[in-house]
């Protein structure tokens, strides 16, 4: 129980430090970002941001779900 409440923490630790890293560097390279996938996927560049947005969006609620909720439930029953 302890190894599995661990890799929870982990993994939400991990996922939550990608999803800040990734945010930065779209913000960040938005402009080079942009313009290299609006040309590659044939989108409009507003197109390409909105859904930058969404994936970051999923991405958070798929770490809340997958990773912080089972780490928290397994807290609560250890204790």
């Amino acid at each position: 129980m302890e190894t599995i409440t661990e890799l929870f923490g982990w993994s939400t630790l991990l996922n939550a430090g990608l999803l800040v890293s990734s945010t930065i560097a779209i913000i960040a390279m938005r402009e080079c970002i942009t313009g290299f996938h609006s040309k590659l996927f044939g989108m409009q560049k507003t197109d390409v941001l909105n859904e930058y947005f969404r994936f970051l969006a999923n991405y958070k609620i798929l770490i809340l779900i997958f990773n912080l909720v089972p780490y928290i439930a397994l807290k609560i029953i250890e204790t």
